[in-house]
């Protein structure tokens, strides 16, 4: 195993076949290319979906969930590692501690959250690590827009947008998950740099 890729995905499947057909393929790719998986370690939607793929194809996967999660019954207990951990922001920090890469499939108010944050930390230059929107089903094609939208605005720098990388085909996800981040300026660095001038 040459390192863990996070996904982020919903803890439903979602209302068209295609998105646990991507999810299949996802995780089979993902031990196929020699990786393993971190997630939020539930055994139900498409994050059940990627995680059995993953192990079926022989991979490794490494669950983090919080408390009151398991104590509801959605915890996968068939994974090599689950991490229980106190809260949600505690199995956020925890997956983007061990995920060298980021994959995000289709998902609710939760998988935006957790993408979101890795895109900003990206852009603050807190953590420098890729993350990618897997789109063959056309499910963020509207959310996309929404961040060209933002660009063209002006409340994202057009050099930023590059953070949010999109890909068609599983296989090319995990290729640009495994591979370097964009170099892009950190916000909080240029922010720096504007204060020492402006105190001069």
């Amino acid at each position: 195993m040459s390192g863990l890729i996070c996904v982020y995905c919903g803890s439903s499947s979602g209302a068209r076949p295609e998105f646990a057909d991507e999810a299949r393929r996802l995780g089979t790719e993902i031990a196929r290319a020699g990786f393993g998986l971190v997630y939020g370690g539930g055994r139900i939607g498409l994050m059940g979906i990627v995680a059995d793929a993953v192990l079926e194809a022989g991979g490794h996967v490494h669950g983090v969930i919080p408390e009151h999660l398991v104590r509801a019954e959605t915890a996968h207990t068939g994974l090599p590692v689950l991490d229980m951990v106190e809260s949600m922001h505690e199995r956020k920090a925890r997956m983007a501690e061990l995920a060298a890469g980021f994959i995000v499939m289709p998902g609710g108010f939760g998988t935006f959250d957790e993408a979101f944050e890795i895109l900003t930390w990206n852009q603050l230059g807190l953590v420098t690590k890729p993350l990618v929107f897997l789109d063959g089903t056309g499910f963020y094609g509207p959310l996309l827009a929404a961040l060209d939208h933002v660009v063209e605005s002006g409340f994202v720098a057009p050099q930023s947008r590059r953070i949010a990388a999109v890909a068609r085909t599983p296989e090319e996800a995990v290729r640009i998950a495994s591979g370097p981040a964009p170099n892009v300026p950190g916000k909080l660095s240029s922010l720096d740099v504007t204060a020492k001038r402006s105190s001069l």
